[in-house]
């Protein structure tokens, strides 16, 4: 085909040869071709040129630079694998006919991929040397987290330094191995501050959740075992991961429906770690796990109260006294240290409220955060048991919610129902 081509070349300039004016316009139009076939080419060059320029401040050029020097052997390699900006090219854009479409795009495809495979080859040893250096920085990374596990094993927070240090090595190696790469640390630093720009605000939420966990991990607002509440979760810490927490539900005061009572609902539930940011964190266990209950117990008002509380002093005393006394030292030494009040009784307190149809004694005592319903329900029973004997029965009563009518006379004076 392209021998027919030079064959018509040839056959109108046999026509024209004879003729010197128009051999003199076939010249200049020959020339002006060739200036305007280079005058293009400097043009695809100067494109090619901006294109890396804008690799440095263009996310989606910075991707595709990346890929194109992975994939080349010189600098020039984007116009020889796309044939934009060649002289080859362009001549052979002018000397294909259009009726034959197929074969040109052909053999476009085939010089573009033996241009790839040729740029792979160029590219090799540098792909080799990268990922050289991820192997390095694998083995540096799990070096470094066993030296500093045993180093900081009794420092606060050492799970979020080992942390950083890890993330910064990984960093630090995956840009060593693009700049071999790349061959170019400008362009490789532009295009990781677009690429970290874009990943910011995409991947806000989980960023935010990393940020919760590094805070927790050196400030320790929980850790597992932990009895919390963030937001509308309640529940004992089961996990703790880089972008999540997961928890065994507890039951009331926060979450009723399951189980009325501070105890594990058999559920688990995962909240993101943003939430310790942007929420209210509720640690029962922290640094202390002791917390204060009430009991409440009811007596009719034409109960002997002063008798009544006298009796109910004494048996919660009894009942959880001892086990209190140490966990109340405890804690006035950790609000001395506070400066807060530092005036913690050791003993169960007793206080009163009135209500409508009766008299409630509240019974105030430190206990453990897991245990509120232990003791509860050891303090109710060996009331009851108490209150029931004979001796408390004209004197102690109990009230129950009730309904009394009461006659009037006409002076608005009380009638006996006799």
């Amino acid at each position: 085909m392209r021998h027919n081509l030079r064959s018509n070349q040839k056959a109108k300039h046999y026509k024209i040869k004879g003729n010197p004016e128009e051999e003199k316009s076939l010249r200049n139009k020959n020339s002006r071709k060739a200036q305007r076939r280079k005058g293009k080419t400097l043009v695809k060059g100067a494109e090619n040129k901006l294109k890396n320029f804008k690799q440095a401040s263009i996310l989606a050029v910075a991707f595709t630079a990346f890929i194109l020097l992975l994939f080349s052997s010189e600098d020039d390699t984007f116009a020889q694998s796309s044939g934009i900006g060649s002289k080859d090219s362009i001549a052979q854009m002018h000397s294909f006919p259009t009726d034959n479409n197929d074969e040109k795009a052909t053999d476009e495809a085939i010089d573009a991929l033996q241009n790839l495979w040729h740029s792979f080859l160029y590219n090799y040893p540098k792909i080799l040397i990268a990922l050289a250096c991820l192997f390095i920085a694998w083995v540096v990374a799990r070096l470094m987290k066993w030296v500093l596990s045993k180093t900081l094993r009794s420092v606060r927070g050492n799970t979020g330094i080992i942390t950083i240090v890890i993330v910064a090595i990984w960093l630090l190696a995956i840009g060593i191995a693009f700049s071999v790469i790349a061959g170019d640390i400008r362009a490789l630093v532009g295009s990781f501050g677009l690429i970290g720009l874009a990943l910011s605000w995409a991947l806000q939420t989980p960023i935010e959740s990393f940020t919760g966990w590094l805070l927790n991990s050196f400030r320790g607002y929980y850790k597992i075992g932990d009895r919390i509440r963030v937001g509308e979760v309640f529940g004992d810490v089961y996990k703790i991961d880089f972008l999540s927490t997961t928890v065994w539900e507890i039951g009331s005061p926060y979450q009723p429906g399951f189980v009325n009572a501070e105890q594990p609902t058999g559920r688990m539930v995962t909240f993101p770690n943003n939430e310790i940011l942007s929420g209210t964190v509720i640690n029962l266990t922290g640094d202390f796990p002791f917390v204060w209950d009430e009991l409440t117990i009811v007596v009719a008002n034409e109960s002997d109260i002063s008798r009544a509380m006298q009796v109910l002093e004494k048996k919660s005393d009894e009942v959880i006294g001892e086990y209190m006394a140490k966990p109340a030292r405890d804690y006035s030494r950790i609000l001395k240290r506070a400066g807060l009040q530092d005036n913690v009784p050791e003993k169960p307190q007793l206080y009163l409220s009135a209500s409508d149809s009766w008299t409630e004694i509240a019974i105030r005592y430190l206990v453990g955060a897991k245990e509120r319903r232990k003791w509860k329900t050891e303090m109710l029973l060996q009331i009851t048991e108490e209150l029931n004997k004979n001796e408390y029965q004209d004197v102690i009563l109990f009230a129950y919610p009730r309904h009394q009518v009461q006659f009037i006379d006409e002076n608005g004076k009380a009638v006996s129902n006799d």
